[in-house]
């Protein structure tokens, strides 16, 4: 008896997790495996998914709209973009959104701890971690004294890290900041031209949809003009830039994976505060650090949760 009891609930949760659908813009982050992990893969056939917007902004509302047709328990939405365009396709079904940049000032919910309507999830955290991350970069580059900043002015949050950048750089010593504008991917040349001619001592990447979307083409471009990256998240130090520095991607997956299960469980997600990321992580990629001709200091490495070597 107990055997089939706990094999009908483990089909009852098989069957509960089918009902929750995922809607992405950009490709991919990696997201460790875990027992906590919702199903968020792409197969159509067996998950009920959608083709992936693959960075074209104007696919999403449709995209959104296909998925509410679908009648799921429940929508995942990851960034900031995906989860504005979900919750304008439905007032109805619950929302829990990922890796969002400032929920409260992109319209996403009301407040942190009344998220109200049927939208709530995990943030990002991101106007916190700008000086820590100009304050890591600086340890490892002591002389540190003109950086560029690489941003989208289109977000919503842009202006405002660009203020704390500027005042993290004033408080560190860094007299120089370039702000290099990158609104869409044919942008990139110019910016890396400006990079070129600026010479700055190292770059700091806004954390965005397109810069992460072109991660690899940036540490390409910053490893043949040897430049030092810092970004806000790992995948960055993966494709090659020297550190990261930001919230644990396996610790916000396993807390949005809790969300979807309170609510397929019966919460009201306006009853359920956001969430702000309490873990944070360190990346270094030693071997570009080996090819800038860097060296890291011991102190700097003792604190990384990685090093790629």
């Amino acid at each position: 008896m107990a055997a089939r009891g706990a094999r009908a609930a483990a089909g009852a949760a098989r069957r509960r997790i089918r009902q929750c659908r995922l809607i992405r813009c950009a490709p991919r982050r990696r997201v460790p495996q875990g027992p906590q992990r919702c199903r968020l893969r792409r197969r159509p056939e067996r998950d009920g998914g959608v083709p992936l917007a693959e960075g074209q902004l104007d696919r999403l509302p449709n995209l959104a709209a296909e998925l509410v047709r679908l009648q799921p328990d429940l929508l995942v939405a990851i960034s900031h973009r995906v989860a504005l365009a979900a919750k304008e396709a439905t007032t109805t079904i619950p929302i829990v959104f990922v890796q969002v940049n400032d929920p409260v000032g992109v319209g996403l919910v009301a407040s942190l701890a009344h998220p109200g309507a049927n939208v709530t999830g995990v943030s990002l955290q991101g106007l916190d971690l700008i000086g820590k991350r100009l304050q890591l970069l600086k340890e490892a580059l002591p002389g540190l004294a003109h950086v560029a900043y690489l941003r989208n002015p289109t977000e919503p949050y842009s202006a405002a890290y660009w203020r704390e950048v500027q005042g993290a750089a004033r408080a560190l010593g860094v007299n120089q900041l370039l702000s290099l504008e990158v609104r869409g991917p044919d942008e990139f040349e110019g910016a890396f031209a400006e990079l070129a001619r600026a010479r700055p001592d190292a770059l700091l990447v806004e954390p965005n949809s397109l810069n992460w979307t072109y991660r690899r083409r940036i540490a390409a471009f910053t490893a043949e003009n040897q430049l030092p990256t810092m970004s806000g998240e790992t995948g960055f130090a993966e494709a090659g830039g020297l550190m990261s520095y930001g919230p644990s991607l396996l610790d916000h997956a396993r807390r949005a994976a809790t969300f979807v299960d309170k609510i397929l469980k019966g919460a009201k997600p306006a009853d359920l505060p956001v969430e702000q990321p309490t873990k944070f992580e360190l990346v270094i990629n030693q071997k570009t650090a080996q090819a800038l001709g860097l060296t890291i200091p011991p102190a700097l490495l003792f604190q990384a949760a990685e090093v790629i070597r």
